[in-house]
């Protein structure tokens, strides 16, 4: 007889590009997978919102680059569905709407685990797993501001980053013994050796005798970014400013056209920033979870001047509590910041060190061992 060759597991992501996270932490817990237990696992990904939400729920992708960029607007909708009862109200008015759609998803997408990285889905989503047998995982992707949508008390376990998304997740009645502090997922390059920062400057082509300030606005170049950068250059700091535009282009050739009284370099939407940041002193950012959780592992001091109302309210907060940082909403504050930081670098340096302290390099890996547990049972 031949023996029974057991099926390896297969653990489908459910995500949506409303916001980078999410997609980001995804493909981070993936390649840990991969990288952990190469060839033992399969894994997939759905962006559920653009493939399996009906109408008009599948528009959030689209609805979210133009909310981002009403903050006020954004801040009302947050703070208005965040509460234990209100989503729970929410989501058994649209489980008829979108059950169909669920099961199809199902149907479509065997799986030995559902792993969710989206607040908005997880309730809904584990309904459907549950009455199938399939064991449901959530990885908050949110980094302290933890949305109740987040915590599906039916889950099987909820992974959350900080101790502050744990006592969130208590306060909304999800038992702790189905929580775990792991951390923020990022990629593994992030997580890296730093290598020799000299070595670095030189192959990126920037100055050694200059600190540097790293300047990012996310993948599509948001927030106050263009006005920090003018800022800095009208102080005539002694510092090299790297801009990072990412995607908008309208951004980065502005900056390309602009007189610069400091050494500037330029950049669109790059592959690089692991050794970016190696390479640099300072990030100047908006308040993203993932590139708080990226300059940590850095060592980076962080400048934040942007944020997102409610969902990234309590990042800031961590944070400068955390001494790793500084709140500077408006171009001058960050000026003030740096030119601090660059006056006396003992002050910088307790905040890079700081920043190291809380680090959580093995994340990705450690959600990864928990995610292949849980599918193998």
């Amino acid at each position: 007889m031949n023996p029974v060759v057991k099926a390896k597991p297969h653990i489908l992501f459910l995500y949506s590009d409303t916001g980078g996270g999410h997609r980001a932490a995804a493909e981070a817990i993936i390649e840990a997978i991969h990288l952990e237990f190469p060839g033992q696992v399969t894994t997939e990904m759905v962006d559920i919102f653009l493939r399996y939400a009906p109408p008009p729920i599948n528009l959030a992708p689209r609805i979210y680059p133009h909310l981002s960029q009403m903050p006020n607007v954004w801040e009302i909708g947050y703070h208005a569905s965040d509460g234990r009862r209100r989503t729970r109200f929410a989501y058994t008015m649209i489980w008829p709407y979108v059950r169909n759609s669920l099961e199809r998803l199902i149907a479509n997408h065997p799986a030995s685990l559902i792993v969710s990285v989206h607040q908005m889905i997880n309730s809904p989503v584990s309904r459907t797993a549950l009455a199938h047998g399939i064991p449901f995982v959530t990885v908050v992707t949110d980094l302290v501001s933890t949305h109740a949508a987040w915590y599906c008390t039916t889950a099987d376990l909820v992974v959350v980053p900080t101790q502050a998304a744990f006592k969130r997740g208590l306060e909304m009645r999800m038992p702790g013994e189905r929580m775990q502090v792991i951390g923020q997922p990022v990629a593994d390059r992030f997580t890296l050796p730093p290598g020799d920062r000299i070595a670095l400057r030189e192959r990126l082509g920037w100055q050694q005798d200059l600190p540097t300030a790293l300047l990012v606005g996310g993948g599509e170049g948001m927030g106050p970014l263009a006005g920090t950068a003018l800022a800095i250059n009208e102080a005539r700091l002694p510092v090299q400013l790297v801009i990072v535009a990412g995607r908008n282009k309208q951004l980065r050739q502005q900056m390309e056209q602009h007189p610069w009284n400091i050494p500037v370099h330029i950049y669109g939407f790059v592959t690089e920033m692991p050794d970016f940041m190696r390479a640099a002193d300072v990030l100047i950012s908006k308040a993203g979870p993932g590139t708080i959780s990226e300059a940590f592992i850095a060592g980076l001091p962080v400048i934040l001047y942007s944020k997102m109302p409610g969902q990234e309210d309590g990042n800031v907060d961590f944070v400068v509590q955390e001494g790793a940082g500084v709140w500077a909403p408006r171009p001058q504050l960050a000026v003030d910041t740096l030119r601090t930081w660059l006056n006396f670098p003992e002050t910088r340096r307790a905040a890079a060190i700081n920043a190291l302290r809380l680090a959580r390099p093995d994340a990705s890996r450690r959600i990864a061992r928990l995610l292949v547990e849980k599918a193998s049972l």
